[in-house]
Formats: C-alpha cells, structure tokens, sequence
C-alpha cells in the first residue's frame, strides 16, 4: 500500500534543511564597508549598495531580486550629467565637439572599467556560479556596469553631491586626462577624419569571431585607401579601435613623407 504524501515542508523545518537549498550559489564573502572605504563613501541605507552588486546572474540561479541593472540605468544617467558639468565648467576652452567626444570616451566602457579595478569592485560583486567560473569579477562590461551601479545607489542615498564627489575621487584623474586630450583614443574618428582631410574613402571595417561565447575574440581589418590596419580585441569595439589605431599611424605616417617630398619638389624648382 503506498503511503499518503507526506508535508515535506514540515520535516524541512524541524531539521533545519530546506532541499531547494543545494541549488543555492552562496557568493564569497565581501567586506562592504571596504569597498565604501575604497571609494570613499559610507551607504545610510546599505540595502542599495547590496542591491548595486548584485548581478541578474546571481538572481536566476538563487531565484531572488533585485538585480543592479535599475541603479545601473540611473547611475549611466548621473555619470554623464557630472562629466558634461564637469567639462563644462572646468575646460571652457573645449567645443560642443571636444566636449561630446570627451563625455563619450570619460563614461565609455574602458574608463570605467579601469576605475572600477582600482577600487577592487569585481571582489564584492555578487555573481552566479556560471558567471563567476567563467572569470566574470575581471569582465570590463561587468565591471564598468557595477560601478555604473554603484554610482547610481549613491545618488539614491546621499544625492547629487555625493555621487558628484564619489565620481571625482575615483575618476578624476582618468576625466582630466581625457579632457586635456579629447578623442585622443578614440582611432576611428580620427581614422575617419584623417581619411576626410586626405580626400580618400571612409574607412572599411571587416569583423570576425572566433571562441566559445563566454570568451569569443574579434578580430578586425579595416581598409583606408591603400592602407590597412589590424586589431584584436575581446569586443568588436576594441577590435576596431584597435585596427583604426594601426591605420592612423601608418596613414599618418604616409601622409607625412608626401608633404616632405612634395615640398622637396618645390624646392628643387
């Protein structure tokens, strides 16, 4: 005779186990009041900085919410009002142009990235299993996003100010850097514009992929004229930066012996 059901859910929690337990990815212990040190801002309300690590990765595998992407939106929101402000008022020497070309480069992925590793962010990041084991806490998209994140949290908690100086202290160097130099690193417009002013085509970007998706690498050609230019990178942007880089310094370099022997010519008449 087979036994009637039996409620589970009891015997669960007389013995203090719960079987949908095993599936549960326990992220490794993080210190947030470390991290606040590191960026020099103490959360009033700790629940969003908790909130602005939590990755959509970790809430699928523990099936719990909220992810970070809400404050991630908001603070891609504040970033981009404080560097406009910031090149606004403190570089007025800068164009519409320059300062549209230095916002984009002072919020781009690699900038933030490179903030978000000084303040060791990816080691209080809350990541799912898979994530985590495919080397996710060195990830520059989820690294720049987490930091997107946590700018956002502390909008939230402190206000405008606050996020203004948080910002500033972590990267302020990485602004002014840009700024004194704007569209220094980004190739493509330059390649474009070199391109323009020589009179030749814009340039021809051919792109191609290679490895599993957690680790694909790209790979990029672009074609100036007669010249060519290669890149290798861990996103097409990269890649493509990467070869227009390459053909701006050979085109440059090409254009450059053409004046000289151009004004050789005139010389010898």
């Amino acid at each position: 005779m087979i036994p009637p059901p039996a409620n589970t859910a009891e015997l669960e929690q007389q013995i203090g186990y719960n079987n949908k337990a095993k599936n549960v990815h326990t992220p490794p212990p993080a210190n947030t009041a470390e991290l606040e040190q590191q960026i020099g801002y103490q959360f009033t309300d700790r629940s969003l900085c908790d909130t602005a690590l939590t990755h959509t990765s970790w809430c699928a595998e523990n099936d719990m919410g909220p992810s970070n992407q809400r404050l991630e939106f908001l603070g891609d929101a504040v970033l981009g009002l404080v560097a406009a402000h910031w090149l606004y008022s403190e570089y007025s020497d800068l164009s519409e142009g320059q300062m549209s070309k230095a916002r984009a480069e002072m919020v781009s992925k690699n900038s933030l990235a490179a903030a978000a590793r000084t303040c060791d962010l990816g080691l209080y990041l809350l990541l799912g299993q898979g994530e985590d084991n495919s080397g996710g806490r060195h990830n520059p998209s989820l690294l720049a996003d987490g930091l997107e994140s946590v700018i956002g949290a502390i909008y939230l908690d402190g206000g405008l100010t606050a996020a203004e100086t948080t910002i500033r202290k972590i990267l302020g160097k990485s602004f002014n850097n840009i700024a004194q130099a704007p569209g220094l690193t980004d190739f493509k417009s330059r390649l474009q514009e070199i391109a323009a002013h020589a009179g030749i085509a814009p340039p021809h970007y051919d792109i191609a992929n290679s490895g599993p998706e957690h680790d694909k690498r790209f790979y990029a050609l672009v074609t100036v004229g007669e010249t060519f230019g290669k890149g290798e990178g861990s996103t097409k942007k990269s890649a493509s930066q990467r070869a227009a880089e390459q053909a701006c310094a050979i085109l440059a370099s090409q254009l450059t012996q053409e004046k000289k022997q151009e004004r050789n010519r005139q010389e010898k008449k």
